[in-house]
């Protein structure tokens, strides 16, 4: 499916949208402080209670809580800093931009418009601190794939900055919520669009979490001496060394090092892993890495492991969010086996396609031996791809959708599989798979293959049919099925009445129910999706105004949930309406299909 941008018409300002919204849920409000008060392995004395881990949808903190024996004070940071500037012989001159070579930060972002990216009228005129605001407050990863798929473009696109808000704290904000969002690489392009001497404090310390997440310490270096000048956060000392041991200089790196233990920056793991990276960077310390004792996995131990090529324990990834397995399934250091499942989380949440899912199994199955291949995942992937018939394609599909052990793992089996079931003709004899089939196409988008469904699934009885018909009545580019008021009521007294509103919901919003159908089946059904608050208001104004990127910030407020069970009918409705509206029509039929295939 090919999504196409409509003309973006502007309609008139939307700063109001700030005084107007009330988020559904809450989120982070700031990037996570690189240093929380302190560093390394929290010690609480007796009768104090343990720190609480972070909320599931919190993305990992950099660092943990400091040694309640001894704390680092922001003193005594400045002081290990002071000593460990004044060891080094020769700290470089800033490089010196001329004007010319500048790049922009008025106007920033990797995608510009066309096919993949928005035009610049993608926020229009609303207010940057409304939009900072709702940012911070998402809970990221949201529970729909398309959705952020949708979020990303917003974010990357080349857009100008909005009144209100700094330049580079407008980069900063986009960039810290691709990071939540699992999308690394993405938060990393804008990063580096800014020179490093306009960094502000919320930029560098954007920069700092999204070099740990792409496991790239080295990411660090450029930051370590500005930093100093604006963060008394204990971390750049030890940045400082490590970047010193990278550039070869290993006796620098070995004194700066020793100098950050004995001003008790760190302790612990954290100080274990700076001294691998010197060591790494040819400093003579051999370090081995255990993980007894560590009950919580930070950004700083997640980065530096992964980029020195250290295994992390599987319980350690429980204790923070599924956007650090988007980031590990995007790590080259870490092996292809240990990639697979990560991946298939990628995935499930937006951050990988399909193409690069496949291509990841694709290597796999280069590096597997040809005897044991064809009982692998990556065997069975390539037989649903190029199986001899199309009886053995679809016994390699079952295979692999019976493997996931949760629904999230099953629909980035979805993702994975989506070109091999585009490729089965369809067939009464594979009635029954029919809705798995046609929910792997539509997990990627493929709307017209999924269209060929609709004659086999017309065909069935209605209460077989349900599963798929429910994907085609709302997936499709138009109505292929019945969804006059008697099938869509019929389908609501069997379905789950939560999946029968979202229907309902999907379809209204989509404009596929009469005003009269869509009155009735809303009293019945129950969803009030005339009731406004001040998240419907403010999604109304910005699709009112022709804003397609602030639409899509505010939708992945409304869906910012880890269960399609959770995401209220009313909701959906809105959004997929607002979308439609903005000419985002693709969109909105691929998350109301989704809405079908989840729940």
């Amino acid at each position: 499916m090919k999504l196409r941008p409509s003309k973006i018409w502007l309609l008139g300002a939307a700063g109001g949208l700030a005084a107007l919204l009330a988020l559904p849920a809450a989120g982070q409000d700031s990037p996570e402080s690189l240093l929380p008060p302190g560093f390394g392995d929290p010690v609480v004395p007796p009768g104090e209670a343990a720190p609480a881990a972070p909320r599931p949808g919190q993305p990992a903190p950099l660092l943990p809580s400091a040694p309640s024996a001894a704390p680092v004070t922001a003193s005594s940071a400045d002081g290990a800093a002071t000593e460990i500037a004044d060891a080094q012989e020769e700290i470089a001159p800033p490089v010196e931009i001329p004007d010319f070579a500048r790049r922009p930060i008025d106007i920033a972002g990797p995608l510009g418009p066309g096919a993949t990216g928005m035009d610049g009228a993608a926020f229009g005129t609303a207010n940057g601190r409304f939009l900072s605001g709702l940012m911070r407050r998402v809970e990221a990863p949201i529970v729909s794939r398309w959705a952020s798929i949708l979020l990303r473009r917003a974010l990357l696109s080349r857009v100008p900055a909005p009144a209100a808000v700094p330049p580079v704290d407008w980069i900063a904000e986009r960039a810290w919520l691709l990071l939540r969002m699992g999308e690394a690489d993405g938060a990393r392009m804008l990063v580096q669009g800014v020179d490093v001497d306009r960094f502000t404090p919320k930029l560098m310390a954007v920069a700092a979490q999204t070099a740990l997440a792409t496991a790239d310490p080295a990411g660090l270096c450029p930051l370590a001496t500005p930093a100093a000048t604006m963060s008394q956060e204990p971390i750049w000392p030890l940045a400082q060394a490590m970047c010193t041991a990278l550039s070869g200089d290993a006796a620098g790196s070995s004194a700066l090092i020793d100098r950050a233990r004995r001003a008790r920056v760190a302790r612990g793991i954290d100080l274990f892993l700076a001294e691998k990276v010197v060591g790494a960077g040819g400093g003579r310390r051999q370090i081995n890495i255990e993980w007894d004792g560590v009950d919580q996995l930070t950004s700083w131990r997640f980065g530096l492991a992964t980029a020195l090529g250290v295994a992390i324990p599987d319980a350690l990834f429980g204790t923070v969010g599924p956007q650090v397995q988007a980031w590990q399934a995007r790590a080259a250091m870490v092996p292809l086996a240990g990639r697979l499942a990560p991946a298939r989380m990628a995935a499930a949440i937006g951050v990988f396609s399909n193409a690069a899912l496949v291509d990841l199994y694709a290597a796999q199955a280069d590096e597997t031996d040809a005897a044991e291949l064809t009982d692998s995942p990556a065997g069975r992937l390539r037989a649903a791809y190029v199986g001899v018939d199309q009886d053995a394609r679809m016994t390699a599909l079952r295979a692999l959708w019976d493997e996931a052990k949760n629904p999230t793992a099953r629909y980035g089996d979805a993702v994975l599989t989506a070109r091999a079931a585009a490729g089965i003709v369809p067939n009464a004899a594979y009635a029954d798979d029919a809705a798995s089939l046609i929910g792997a196409m539509l997990s990627a988008g493929l709307d017209i293959q999924a269209d060929r469904w609709a004659g086999i699934v017309g065909d069935m009885s209605a209460s077989s049919a349900d599963p798929a018909w429910a994907m085609l009545a709302v997936g499709t580019l138009r109505p292929l099925v019945d969804v006059g008021y008697a099938r869509v009521s019929d389908f609501a007294g069997r379905a789950d009445p939560h999946r029968a509103q979202l229907l309902f919901a999907g379809l209204a919003g989509l404009g596929r129910l009469s005003a009269a159908d869509t009155q009735r089946l809303a009293g019945e059904l129950g969803v009030p999706i005339g009731r406004q608050d001040r998240w419907t208001r403010a999604l109304d104004l910005a699709s009112a105004n022709g804003q397609p990127g602030t639409v899509a910030l505010l939708a992945a407020a409304g869906l910012q949930t880890r269960n399609w069970s959770a995401v209220p009918p009313a909701y959906l409705y809105h959004i997929v309406s607002a979308l439609r509206r903005v000419g985002l029509e693709g969109e909105a039929r691929m998350i109301a299909a989704e809405a079908m295939s989840r729940t």
